[in-house]
Formats: C-alpha cells, structure tokens, sequence
C-alpha cells in the first residue's frame, strides 16, 4: 500500500466533466466550483475543454465559453490548488500550452493514445520549460499489454514526465489488469504512477483502489461522478473510502460532500449513473467521450446506439477519429435497410 502522505488527487469535472453537459461550462460555473474545491484543499483541478486545449470544435463540439477564460477564472480562485490543463497533441498544439502557462496553469498533462507516447515529447519538453508540472497520459491503456505500457511510459518519462498515467478511457479495465498494469509501471519507472477511471462497468472505484495497493500515487477523480460516460471515480466517495482506509489526502471530506450537493448537482443534466449506453461503451471498449456523439449518429440513422458503440470497439477506433462514428452508424443503416 502506498505511503499515507503520498496519494495526490487531481479533480477532473472542469475538463471530463465538460463532455457530459456538451462543453457548455459558464465562467460563473467554473469560478464557484474552483473556488470551492480550492477551499476543500483540492491539490490539481483540471480545466480546459473535455478534450483538451483546442478542443472546441465541430469534430469534437463546440465550447460555450473560450477554455482561457475558464482556466483564467479557474486560477483567480485557487490559492491552494494548482490548475492543470490536458493536452492532445494534433488537437492541441505548443502555443496552447504556452498560454495556458501564462495565464497561471501550473500542470500539463499531455495525453496520447497508448501506443503513440512518441508524439509528445515537444509538448511534454516545453511544459518542462515552462516551469509546468508535467504528466504523461497514456489513454485507452485496456489496448496495450503492460509490456507495451512500460515501454510507452518510459519514452514519457525520457521526455521529462514527472508522473505516467494508466489511463482507462473506455471504463473496461478489470482490477486485476490495473494492478498489473500498475505494478509493470511502479517497478520500471523512477517517477510517480498515476491511474484515471471511467465507471462504465462499475469499477472506477475498484479500479483505483486496486491501482492505490499496486503503487499508484497520482489519482484522478470526478466530483458527483462528473465525466464522459458514466463518469469518474467520484471524488467525495474516494475521499471517504480512503480516510477510512487510514490514508490522508488533505482534502476536506464534508466540504467535498457540500460541494457536489449543493453546487454541481444542478449542474447535471441527467444524473451520473451506469445505463445501458455507458455500460455498452466499457464492454466494447470504447472512448468514454464517444457517447453523446454515438447517441446523435443513432438518433440521426435511426440505428441502436449500441451497435455503434460495439462495432467501433471491434474496429479499436480511438480518440481523434469521432468522424467514423457518423460512418459507422451509415453503414449501419444501410445494412439494416438492405436486409429488409
């Protein structure tokens, strides 16, 4: 089990939780919540859009308020907490980073799909230069064996990362491949080990329980369950189960609880929970944020979400290819029609 002081909680509603109310975050909405968390002693809130910093687009949908403003209003709030950004190289781009740097984002979390940590060695080295904290994100690790893992991680870490994460963008990890994940990590690497849950099998906290015992130190976690699919590891919960555990976060639990109670529950636009569409996305093992986009392509070609959701699993299609889910759904259709 990891040493009591060393568990680190980065909170991601302001950028995970953003795919699941359409990227429409207000900077009033972002100002209270970061001021609270802030107040609660959260270490790193993340904010930028869900996918990342440039990611307000047709492809990946358009952002309410531009993320600047919302990292800005974000880092006016926090005199504790860091702010932290998340960076898809291709999606996001160096002059991204570098901003976001200026306005006062202290962390960068460069996130690559887990067979391609080659792509982000420029960003992961200016965030070094920048004075930033940097993470590498290694998502959608269900796809890789932990021998891939570990090789993936160490080009990351060659790169300047201080902390790797294991990061399970579709919710389809079982426990026991976190822990084995994480071990392969824990004994290859000389820099922090992090874990990112997704709750579309009901396992985002058995999940990061099982990377805490393996080693993981760096956990991320969702306040109310806010986050693309069925969610994160939710937050308040997490803080809970770890006290009870004996291990001290420094996060304030009652604070947490009155947090998601009172100011991110009516932000919710349906409540968190694992329904039939999360739960097709961990079983096929799907990019968690692929939902809301599956759900417009099924209603647009009168085709089951799920058929969608399964067949872009068989296919291993990953984050940044969003526009062969509307192919998919076509061809769906076209079949359906053509066996009538």
């Amino acid at each position: 089990m990891s040493k009591q002081n060393e568990i680190k909680i980065t909170e991601v509603a302001l950028r995970d939780g953003s795919h699941a109310i359409n990227h429409q975050y207000t900077v009033e909405q972002v100002t209270a919540i970061a001021s609270a968390l802030n107040e609660a002693r959260v270490p790193y809130i993340e904010v930028t859009h869900g996918d990342g910093l440039g990611g307000s687009s047709l492809q990946y949908g358009l952002s309410k308020t531009d993320e600047l403003k919302l990292i800005e209003a974000a880092v006016s709030e926090a005199d504790f907490s860091k702010i932290a950004v998340l960076l898809l190289p291709g999606v996001g781009v160096i002059e991204d980073l570098k901003e976001a740097a200026k306005i006062g984002a202290k962390m960068a979390r460069i996130a690559t799909h887990v067979t391609e940590a080659d792509i982000s060695k420029q960003h992961i080295q200016t965030a070094k230069e920048l004075g930033m904290e940097t993470v590498g994100f290694l998502m959608m690790s269900h796809m890789a064996p932990a021998e891939k893992i570990v090789e993936q991680a160490k080009l990351m870490e060659s790169y300047g990362a201080d902390t790797v994460y294991v990061v399970d963008s579709a919710g389809a990890l079982l426990p026991h491949q976190v822990t084995e994940r994480i071990k392969a990590l824990r004994q290859e690497l000389t820099i922090n080990v992090g874990f990112h849950g997704h709750n579309n099998l009901s396992l985002a906290m058995g999940n990061t329980l099982a990377a805490i015992e393996a080693g993981a130190t760096r956990i991320d976690g969702s306040i109310r369950c806010l986050g693309a699919g069925a969610g994160n590891t939710q937050t308040e919960v997490l803080v809970a189960v770890l006290e009870k555990m004996g291990i001290q976060t420094g996060i304030d639990l009652f604070k947490m609880m009155d947090i998601s109670e009172d100011i991110v529950a009516p932000i919710l636009q349906k409540p968190q929970e694992v329904n039939r569409d999360s739960l097709t996305l961990g079983y096929a093992g799907v990019y968690s944020s692929f939902l809301l986009h599956a759900n417009r392509a099924a209603q647009k070609f009168s085709v089951d979400s799920r058929d969608i959701l399964v067949e872009l699993g068989k296919r291993e299609i990953v984050g940044g290819q969003e526009d062969m889910i509307v192919d998919v759904a076509a061809e769906l259709s076209k079949a359906e029609k053509s066996s009538v």
